[in-house]
């Protein structure tokens, strides 16, 4: 099969999404960050319900979104400086547990967590996945670089 990972080098452009993304949401939650700007909504459910409308809205929390969900994206689907067979298998590894712990996240939030904060939750889902997945494989890369460095 074909690999069809990016660059290496969008891992940087990843990160620097990342962090972007980490500083507008930080400005908004912490100091009311607000830009509004004319939008075109699919459906936009505010004291009524409008479909394919433009609106007017802060896309501050959008554009937060946007840029951690390509940054973790680019990360992800980034090659490592040296790709194998072996780092292949740990990236199939890796999603499969990040898939099966972010639904075990989503199951225990639905039974537990309600209101607004559930509201939070399906937010934070939209990029869990990634977060689950990075952590793991991560984890993986260097317990197998210590194993091969203790030979």
């Amino acid at each position: 099969m074909k690999n069809l990972l990016l660059p290496h080098y969008c891992k940087m452009i990843g990160a620097s999404l990342i962090m972007i993304g980490l500083v507008f949401a930080i400005l908004y939650l912490k100091f009311d960050f607000n830009y509004t700007s004319p939008v075109f909504a699919l459906i936009s459910i505010f004291l009524e319900n409008k479909f394919f409308v433009i609106t007017k809205t802060n896309i501050v929390d959008e554009l937060t979104l946007i840029f951690f969900v390509v940054g973790f994206a680019m990360l992800v689907f980034s090659k490592e400086k040296i790709e194998s067979d072996s780092i292949q298998k740990m990236r199939e590894k890796a999603i499969m547990k990040a898939t099966a712990m972010n639904c075990i996240f989503l199951l225990f939030s639905i039974l537990f967590i309600y209101g607004g904060g559930f509201i939070g939750v399906l937010i934070f889902n939209s990029i869990s996945v990634f977060i689950f997945y990075l952590i793991l494989f991560n984890l993986n890369i260097r317990k197998n670089t210590k194993k091969s460095g203790d030979l």
